[in-house]
């Protein structure tokens, strides 16, 4: 007798007694890890099944992570760890504190049996593409942050749209799909004009920016929010060779150079809010010790990863806009 075995009377949809068969072949060490299972046209001949059945089940224990298929010859076990349920590819721009947050947060809210894999893409297009075309067939579900890259829609939209979800930035070619963002020309706009009365003490507002890493969507707020109050602005892409002036207002959007503008205050020996003022984005519990608290503007990334594992759990359709605000500290 073959390790799949039928019943035709039986409740269970054909194809998940295939997944059971090929489960308990594995518990019980039929099958071991590097095996090839009987071919799809095997099983399907034996047992008068149609090519779809057999197909249906190889495809959901491949997406698992039990099996994986190899072009020409066949279908393999790839993991002996049956439990796990659904596989996640997480794909995000880049490493740091806040998407730390975010990842720990899905994951501790996904619940169990759910293997979640990260990537990263560091806003290299050819990288992106390589790993989801690599990737493609082998996961339940691919949530993509696809940053402020031109183009990702050609390579998302080979894979099925209802397995899809979007990260942070929504482009309108990718409008289609399920996403949890950030406005963030809202965002800027309405952060600082909360902070608006702190702001005014300062001669000079200065948005340190880097369009290549960087939603075009901060910088179009920031000239709108300088516009409309008559603030006087300036948008820089490096720190280096900047002589800092009192009463200027810088925002930092990125930590590394956060780090940097402070250590240059104190070296200057200027006044930290004094002198010189200091308005990060995204929030961190480093930003609420250094220099005596930085103000910062930021999205609630725990709150992201919460709600991303809640549309995933209830295969839910929806576009959210994730909540965002200043936090007033003595750097301004």
């Amino acid at each position: 007798m073959g390790i799949v075995t039928i019943k035709d009377k039986s409740s269970t949809p054909k194809y998940k007694q295939i997944i059971t068969c090929v489960e308990n072949a594995i518990i019980n060490g039929t099958l071991k890890k590097g095996d090839k299972l009987p071919s799809l046209n095997s099983i399907k001949s034996q047992h008068f099944l149609s090519r779809d059945t057999v197909l249906s089940a190889f495809n959901e224990l491949k997406t698992r992570g039990v099996v994986q298929s190899i072009v020409g010859k066949g279908y393999y076990v790839l993991s002996e760890d049956i439990n796990v349920k659904q596989k996640i590819f997480l794909l995000f721009d880049e490493f740091n504190s806040f998407k730390e947050d975010l990842y720990n947060s899905f994951i501790n809210c996904i619940g169990k049996n759910v293997q979640v894999n990260i990537f990263f893409h560091h806003f290299n297009l050819d990288v992106f593409n390589k790993l989801i075309n690599d990737k493609t067939g082998h996961y339940s579900y691919y949530v993509i942050m696809p940053a402020n890259l031109k183009g990702t829609d050609t390579v998302i939209n080979r894979l099925p749209d209802d397995k899809v979800y979007i990260l942070d930035q929504i482009h309108p070619e990718l409008m289609e799909y399920p996403s949890i963002y950030q406005n963030f020309k809202k965002d800027i706009y309405e952060g600082l004009q909360v902070g608006l009365k702190q702001i005014k003490k300062y001669h000079k507002i200065i948005l340190l920016y880097n369009q290549e890493r960087q939603p075009k969507g901060i910088s179009e707020g920031f000239n709108l929010f300088c516009t409309h109050n008559g603030i006087q602005h300036q948008i820089i892409d490096t720190l280096i060779d900047r002589e800092l002036s009192k009463g200027e207002l810088y925002i930092i959007l990125d930590d590394k150079n956060l780090i940097r503008i402070i250590k240059r205050i104190k070296d200057e020996h200027l006044a930290l809010a004094k002198d010189i003022g200091i308005i990060s984005y995204n929030d961190t519990l480093l930003k609420e010790i250094v220099a005596d608290g930085i103000t910062t503007i930021s999205t609630n990334f725990n709150l992201m990863g919460e709600r991303l594992a809640e549309m995933i759990l209830n295969n839910e359709f929806a576009q959210v806009e994730n909540p965002n605000h200043l936090i007033l500290r003595k750097s301004l």
